[in-house]
């Protein structure tokens, strides 16, 4: 049987409530994470830093910086570089 709005709204009540009122303790700041989450969490940063890259990489490019030091600064060749990264 589903839950009634009413019992949606209480019970997500009670959750604010308990976030309102959750004080960390010193154990939970070193606590480690679960391995799903830390994938996740990889996941995550490795998307931001392929953001943070491509946008580097157009700003370079503007400021007409050769594929082939593109390349060269990450590690690969140049045409590399021009095939993923061209507008």
């Amino acid at each position: 049987m589903r839950p009634s709005l009413k019992d949606l709204i209480a019970k997500a009540d009670e959750l604010a409530e308990r976030f309102e009122d959750y004080e960390p303790r010193d154990e939970d700041l070193g606590a480690p994470l679960p391995p799903l989450m830390t994938v996740r969490l990889a996941q995550f940063r490795r998307t931001q830093a392929e953001k943070e890259l491509a946008e580097a990489i157009h700003a370079a490019r503007d400021a007409k910086i050769s594929w082939r030091e593109l390349g060269e600064a990450i590690g690969t060749t140049g045409e590399a570089v021009r095939q993923r990264y061209a507008s």
